[in-house]
């Protein structure tokens, strides 16, 4: 089904919400990751939730994907397969990422530069840093993305199954990944700047 501008938008903000707010909420200090607790706030956590109440309430509103109905129950079929797919990807990403010495957090540039900034932000959706502190490509949160977006074919409503439904999915979830880069990138900034007024 292809998608309008106010449908894209709504996919790529309800991606971004939860990436971006564990980017914020777990700053970046060399050894201080703990796996388990990423893997929660970044599943349950507040910011997931609030993606999950904005996409499933979409999916009410325009009836996507048509076999769950446009009511209270449909809402909760919708919340409950983004859940199994967040937990899905999340924990891919965990558990590799422990085995590679991936971090999955974003670190912020913060620099006066835009244009460094914003070649960060797209840079760190496929790269990410390792336990020795340089960045390379992010394999577990490729693996996530991937692993997630095709096991759920298994659970998935019939018309949410298919290579182009698949591919769409994973498209969102680097979109997702950018866009919440791109919040925790400049939230403090414009924070600071509200904060002054």
């Amino acid at each position: 089904m292809p998608f309008s501008p106010a449908s894209l938008a709504l996919a790529i903000l309800a991606a971004a919400v939860p990436v971006a707010a564990q980017n914020i909420a777990t700053p970046v200090r060399a050894g201080s990751l703990n796996r388990v607790e990423w893997f929660a706030y970044a599943t349950a956590g507040p910011a997931s939730t609030m993606g999950g109440l904005i996409s499933s309430g979409y999916g009410v509103l325009t009836n996507e994907p048509p076999e769950y109905p446009p009511n209270t129950k449909g809402f909760g079929q919708r919340f409950g397969m983004r859940l199994t797919g967040m937990a899905t990807g999340n924990a891919i990403n965990a558990s590799m990422g422990a085995i590679w010495g991936e971090d999955p957090r974003y670190a912020r540039h913060g620099g006066p530069e835009f244009g460094a900034r914003v070649k960060r932000i797209i840079g760190h959706t496929f790269v990410t840093r390792y336990r020795d502190g340089e960045a390379r490509f992010a394999w577990a949160r490729l693996a996530g993305n991937v692993g997630n977006n095709s096991l759920s074919n298994l659970w998935r409503v019939q018309s949410e199954v298919g290579a182009g439904e698949t591919a769409k999915r994973i498209s969102f979830g680097f979109l997702g990944q950018m866009a919440g880069n791109a919040f925790a990138e400049f939230w403090p900034d414009v924070r600071k700047k509200i904060g002054r007024r």
